[in-house]
């Protein structure tokens, strides 16, 4: 790949169009043009030349001046590449709360989603610390730390912060201990290493499956998370400080 395809990607990658990016491109290569020249160097015919200027002139990273009666074409300061990005996710901010009230009212009061992959796992993750007061969890092997230990750091600092509550019933014989000054911990008598981990949080059930590709199940519904909360407040009378 050439440089000229390496800044057509990332370009492409900020919401660039290919045909705005080869443009866009070109004028930076080649300086004030004409639209043949453009044309000729970026390997597009006219029509495409002309409709991507439009659109660069639009969102101001080109501009023009007329030289008797042909126009010249250049591209305007990178800068303004920050700029222009910055207005549209200004422009996201003004309706997005609307957009995310709307999906709230009109979504399923009961919901089931599954997640697969680390992504996805930091997706949970972060629904912990956004939906959270206290969080409740047992079956925890010391898998988020050792698979994903720099989110797991952030998060536990979060968590902190944000003075979310955590309660942890761990297996007897689990060799990595948790932190017990972070968050109160109990045991229970087992010898079985499981792979699933459960937080309850809210009115929510994140279920995490550490296998090879990790996946969670997060429940939503305030009856099963009341049920759930009760079988684990249950469990930590029984287990050992």
């Amino acid at each position: 790949m050439d440089v000229f395809e390496e800044y057509q990607e990332k370009l492409i990658k900020v919401g660039f169009s290919i045909n705005e990016a080869r443009v866009y491109l070109t004028l930076t290569k080649l300086g004030s043009s004409k639209a043949g020249s453009i044309s000729k160097y970026a390997h597009l015919d006219r029509s495409s030349v002309y409709n991507s200027l439009k659109s660069l002139l639009e969102k101001g990273l080109c501009s023009y001046v007329t030289i008797g009666k042909t126009k010249w074409f250049q591209c305007s300061s990178s800068n303004n590449i920050i700029t222009y990005l910055n207005n549209k996710v200004d422009h996201a901010k003004e309706f997005l709360p609307d957009l995310e009230k709307i999906r709230k009212e009109t979504k399923l009061k009961e919901n089931i989603t599954l997640f697969k992959g680390n992504k996805g796992i930091k997706t949970v993750f972060e629904d912990i610390l956004e939906s959270a007061q206290k969080n409740l969890i047992f079956g925890s092997e010391g898998q988020f730390s050792q698979r994903m230990p720099l989110f797991a750091k952030q998060f536990t600092r979060k968590q902190e912060n944000k003075g979310i509550k955590v309660k942890s019933i761990i297996r007897t014989n689990r060799q990595e201990e948790p932190d017990a000054r972070k968050h109160n911990v109990r045991t229970i008598p087992s010898t079985t290493e499981s792979p699933v981990v459960t937080n309850i949080y809210a009115d929510k059930i994140a279920i995490v499956i550490w296998s090879e590709v990790p996946e969670a199940i997060l429940i939503e519904n305030k009856k099963a998370a009341d049920a759930y909360r009760d079988y684990f407040n249950f469990m930590w009378k029984s287990a050992e400080k």
